[in-house]
């Protein structure tokens, strides 16, 4: 199957046929030169994008991973590695730890911004201040915030020109320095355990639950394109859902399906949500 009829396949347009298409042009040049060949950093959807592509590309004589640096990072670049550099364990799901020659092969670098204690900065405005100078928001990966210091992932290929210009977000002064990516400070992930019974695991009835809303307005949001299901949209409100699947819906914000329990004798099906505040 040619590249075009791939894309054709996957029925995307715009930017994600754009996307796409950059990532069978990096796994290419990962066979071509027997090297490794990296995408920039993907949001989780544009992950699913490329997994499922990946799924329906024939074989190339790669393996290829996503990786953000921290384990659980959220954006995370796809990287190709070709056959002399990859062992037969690795999986595409981000490993506990990687060899030591693909970690040094990767152009993922971490840089610690701080400021005074008296100003205060959030992720939006440390974000705004790096689209500022110009940089695209795929050379940057997972923002950590704290109290008077943020730590912010980058691509090697701008980690040099951020040091010797990102001085200020808005009119805060920033001193920014690199370290080491084993020293990336990430804060506990806020959230809440939920715990209900629903009719049913379609999407709308969980949804209800999630974000404690009646099942007739989860299913209108979800038939109005506004719900993802493992970071792909999904506008069908009577798809079954599965333990693990992530759900999030613009404006109401994100909860995994962490387990299903057994039918009650009321004929409902209990289930355990967490939802990440």
């Amino acid at each position: 199957m040619d590249k075009a009829a791939l894309l054709d396949k996957m029925r995307v347009s715009g930017d994600e046929r754009l996307l796409l298409s950059q990532v069978l042009d990096r796994r290419r040049q990962a066979v071509k030169y027997a090297a490794p060949a990296s995408t920039d950093f993907l949001s989780p959807h544009e992950q699913a994008l490329a997994s499922d592509l990946l799924r329906l590309a024939p074989a190339s004589g790669t393996t290829y991973l996503f990786t953000g640096g921290p384990s659980d990072a959220e954006r995370k670049i796809l990287c190709f590695l070709p056959d002399w550099m990859s062992p037969g364990t690795l999986s595409p799901d981000e490993p506990a730890a990687l060899p030591d020659a693909i970690a040094d092969a990767l152009p993922i670098r971490a840089l610690r911004a701080q400021w005074r204690d008296a100003d205060a900065l959030s992720h939006r405005d440390l974000l705004g201040g790096l689209m500022g100078l110009g940089i695209t928001r795929g050379k940057i990966g997972d923002i950590y915030t704290g109290d008077a210091s943020a730590d912010i992932l980058a691509l090697d290929s701008v980690t040099e020109f951020l040091l010797q210009n990102w001085t200020s977000a808005g009119r805060v002064r920033l001193s920014v320095t690199a370290i080491a990516l084993d020293a990336v400070r990430v804060p506990p992930r806020q959230s809440v355990e939920i715990r209900d019974t629903v009719s049913s695991t379609r999407l709308d009835s969980v949804l209800s639950s999630g974000f404690r809303l009646p099942r007739s307005k989860a299913a209108e949001l979800v038939r109005a394109g506004r719900v993802q299901v493992n970071w792909l949209d999904c506008d069908k409100p009577d798809k079954f859902l599965q333990p693990g699947d992530q759900i999030s819906a613009r404006g109401f914000g994100r909860f995994t399906l962490d387990r299903i329990g057994e039918l009650t004798r009321k004929g409902r099906i209990p289930v355990f949500i967490t939802r990440y505040l």
